[in-house]
């Protein structure tokens, strides 16, 4: 009898592998870490083989915490992130060069160009602005800077994915057996999928430079896509989705106008629009949701922020104030204010709604009397300060007024920040039983596609409300606060050439 899903949450930081009951309660689970690489100002890697290695060690490790038979899992989903572009060749499996991160900004000036001359073309058929964050520009940038990927695109040896493609062709067999497929959700963030016939796009290949025959196949999120050969032998792999869809559809943000925020290594709103897409005039995303078998696919507006909860990791890896980044709470909390600081975390330029590549991190604010408590408080509200920036937008856009914030990610954990983040935005902000709701989702994809769930229905009835933080605020409070916030935007951006 099958008793459990399972999921591999491949983040930026870490991989994590999870088991889930058909309550969607977490059984157990592992975590592992993997490297930073930081080549040069702007430029973030990752190595694609540390992470397959990574990713079976944590299978390993969390099937023995649990102690569940093989034979009791239905299936397993795939939630990544999103954007990260891997180039491998199909008959060894090894990567051509590191995986370019999402963060990555190298591509600056290729995007740029590009944006003059066709960026309204593009954005028309992809709902996206031209910019670094998303696949094709890095692609095109392995394509042109690594020798063996020009000989090897004439042998039909060359394989592109992001990082969920390469994990499923990894479990399901590598050179000669592995399956090469991608859901909408994340084919949608390549700025190479059309979103409104979820098919590749020859105009937009051609605009790239980019030839059709590397691309993975596009799926439903909720699929059977194939068996592993590794570790799990043939447990049907069956869910896929990027990382902040995967969020919102293990929140159960089913319906039209519903709203939920992930606060991991960056910050991620997504609202769901139905099944017609919403294009921004407010700096906003519009991106695939998810699409469930044979079912139409669902839309959404999405508010992306590069830096979040890597501004924590900043400040305990490079300042070091802090000596894990559970600490910020405690260090931020010595003080009943931010002391007139404000930190805006532009590392890798500002995301939604600003599309800055070139704006950088700043802090303002600085007197005689601000210490490492007022720095951490700072750093803690710049999330909320940028999550009502979105939500200002997200606002605008779908004429929709926020009545309540779904959230979760790892730093929901902050009752400091979740406390702020109500008072900044002055709505309820809601946090689920069960916060680890990105690999929720993928798992419950894969419930649906493996016949674990009968229909969505069954995956409401599982969520519940973990905690509530009503806003307290004074008003004539919060619009001084959120007054100076833009201020300290206006110096971050003053870096634009």
């Amino acid at each position: 009898m099958k008793k459990y899903i399972c999921a591999i949450d491949q983040g930026t930081t870490s991989t994590r592998f999870m088991i889930f009951n058909k309550s969607g309660e977490v059984v157990a689970f592992d975590q592992m870490e993997h490297r930073q690489i930081y080549p040069y100002s702007g430029w973030v890697e990752h190595d694609p083989l540390e992470i397959i290695e990574k990713t079976l060690k944590v299978i390993i490790g969390g099937l023995a915490k649990s102690g569940i038979e093989i034979s009791e899992i239905s299936g397993i989903g795939i939630t990544n992130q999103r954007e990260t572009t891997v180039l491998w060749d199909k008959t060894t499996g090894k990567p051509y060069y590191n995986a370019i991160v999402w963060q990555d900004v190298r591509t600056d000036d290729m995007c740029r160009e590009l944006n003059r001359t066709c960026g309204e073309r593009i954005r028309e058929k992809t709902g996206l602005p031209v910019n670094t964050y998303f696949s094709a520009s890095k692609i095109k940038w392995i394509i042109d800077n690594i020798p063996q990927v020009k000989k090897d695109l004439d042998k039909g040896k060359v394989l592109f994915g992001n990082i969920d493609s390469w994990l499923i062709w990894k479990l399901t067999g590598g050179p000669g057996r592995g399956v090469h497929v991608t859901d909408v959700s994340n084919a949608s963030r390549t700025q190479l999928m059309n979103i409104k016939t979820l098919e590749w796009d020859k105009e937009l290949l051609d605009i790239f430079g980019i030839p059709s025959e590397i691309l993975p196949q596009i799926r439903p999120s909720s699929d059977f896509y194939g068996c592993t050969t590794v570790l799990l032998e043939d447990i049907p792999i069956c869910g896929d989705l990027g990382d902040q869809q995967a969020a919102m559809f293990g929140q159960n943000c089913f319906e039209s106008g519903e709203v939920k925020n992930t606060y991991g290594t960056g910050c991620f709103m997504l609202m769901n629009t139905g099944n017609t897409p919403i294009i921004s005039n407010n700096g906003l995303l519009t991106t695939i949701g998810y699409k469930i078998g044979k079912n139409d696919p669902v839309y959404c507006l999405e508010g992306s922020i590069a830096i979040a909860g890597a501004l924590v990791q900043w400040l305990r890896d490079n300042l070091g104030i802090i000596e894990s980044s559970s600490d910020i709470q405690e260090l931020a909390g010595q003080v009943e204010d931010n002391g007139g600081v404000y930190f805006v975390p532009a590392f890798s330029g500002l995301f939604a709604p600003y599309w800055q590549s070139k704006a950088r991190g700043t802090i303002v604010g600085l007197t005689r009397f601000v210490n490492k408590y007022h720095i951490a408080r700072a750093a803690l509200e710049a999330t909320a300060f940028q999550t009502k920036d979105v939500i200002n937008a997200m606002e605008k856009d779908s004429k929709v007024p926020l009545k309540s914030l779904k959230v979760d990610g790892g730093m929901v954990a902050n009752d400091l920040l979740m406390q702020f983040q109500a008072d900044i935005m002055n709505v309820p902000v809601i946090k689920p039983k069960v916060t680890e709701t990105t690999a929720l989702g993928a798992a419950y994809a894969a419930g649906l596609a493996s016949g674990f769930y009968e229909s969505v229905n069954e995956l409401k009835a599982n969520w519940k409300k973990g905690k509530e933080y009503l806003p307290s605020m004074d008003s004539l409070i919060r619009e001084k606060l959120y007054k100076n916030w833009k201020k300290a935007i206006g110096k971050s951006m003053d870096w634009v050439d």
